[in-house]
C-alpha cells in the first residue's frame, strides 16, 4: 500500500505556544487510527493541517501527495468536534446532508443528489429521519446526519475531532459501527481524535499518542504502553482507567 499521509519535521506555532513540535510520520491508505493525547496536545490542529484549514510553520505536509489546499473537496469528510449549526435554522435532515454535496445549503435538491443523500442516510441507519426538522434531533440522531453528510461524497479519507462528544452510550456505540461498516466496505482511510482506550484498542488498527510532539505510533497494543501514557500525560490515571475498563469488558 502506499503512503496516503506523509508528514516531515512539521512545526505549528501560535505567538508563543508551539501546538505542534518537528512531527514527522507517514500513515498508509486504509488505516484507521485513533489519535490521543491530553487536552490541548494538539490533536485538533493535527487534523486541521490535513485539512489545510492551518499551514504549518516549518515542515512539509502532503496528503494524496498533494499539499491539503490542493485537495478536492470529494475526497476528504470531515466531522467537528463541536458542532456551531444553529438548531432553529429551518431546514429538515436531508437538507444538511445535501450540504456535503454542494457545500452550502442548497435552495433544491436534484433527484440523483436526493437518492445519494437517502443512499448515506441509510448506511447509518437514518433514512426515516431525512424529513425531520434540525432542531427536533437528539445529540445522537444529529451525530449521525453529519456522517452522513461526510459519507454522502464517498471520501478516502475521513477525519473526525472526538464524533462522540455529547451522545450517549448508545449512539456512540451505533456510531462506531457505521465507522467500521464504512471503513470496511470503501478501503477509507480514518483518523479519529478520541479519549476513548477502548475504541482506540478495538476499532483502530493503529494508535497515535500526540502531546505536541509525536510519542507513538503503532499497532494498539505497541502504542498504547504504560511509558507512552506518561510521557503523554504526566501520570498514570489513564492508563490505570483504561486496564481497569478493558479488564470489565473482557
Amino acid at each position: 500500500m502506499s503512503d496516503i499521509i506523509r508528514i516531515e519535521n512539521v512545526t505549528v506555532q501560535f505567538g508563543n505556544y508551539q501546538a505542534l513540535e518537528d512531527i514527522s510520520l507517514s500513515l498508509e491508505e486504509g488505516s484507521f487510527v485513533a489519535i490521543v493525547g491530553p487536552n490541548g496536545s494538539g490533536k485538533s490542529t493535527f487534523l486541521k493541517l490535513l485539512l489545510g484549514l492551518e499551514k504549518p510553520d516549518k515542515g512539509l505536509v502532503k496528503v494524496f501527495n498533494k499539499s491539503p489546499q490542493e485537495l478536492s473537496p470529494q475526497q476528504v469528510g470531515y466531522v467537528p468536534q463541536f458542532k456551531t449549526l444553529d438548531r432553529s435554522f429551518p431546514a429538515i435532515s436531508i437538507d444538511l446532508v445535501a450540504t456535503g454535496i454542494y457545500g452550502h445549503w442548497p435552495a433544491r435538491i436534484s433527484k440523483e443528489s436526493r437518492q445519494n443523500c437517502l443512499e448515506a442516510l441509510g448506511r447509518v441507519g437514518a433514512e426515516h429521519l431525512a424529513q425531520r426538522p434540525l432542531g427536533k434531533l437528539s445529540g445522537g440522531e444529529l451525530q449521525r446526519i453529519y456522517l452522513a453528510r461526510t459519507f454522502v461524497r464517498k471520501p478516502e479519507l475521513v477525519l473526525l475531532d472526538e464524533p462522540a462528544t455529547g451522545i450517549d452510550a448508545v449512539g456512540e456505540e451505533d456510531m462506531h459501527r457505521h465507522l467500521d461498516d464504512y471503513h470496511r466496505e470503501t478501503g477509507a482511510t480514518i483518523l479519529m481524535v478520541t479519549h476513548d482506550w477502548l475504541t482506540a484498542r478495538h476499532h483502530a488498527s493503529h494508535v497515535m499518542v500526540l502531546n505536541r510532539k509525536l510519542i507513538a505510533l503503532g499497532d494498539p497494543d505497541i502504542a498504547l504502553t504504560e511509558d507512552n501514557m506518561r510521557r503523554a500525560f504526566g501520570h498514570m490515571g489513564h492508563i490505570h482507567i483504561m486496564e481497569r475498563n478493558a479488564h470489565r469488558h473482557a
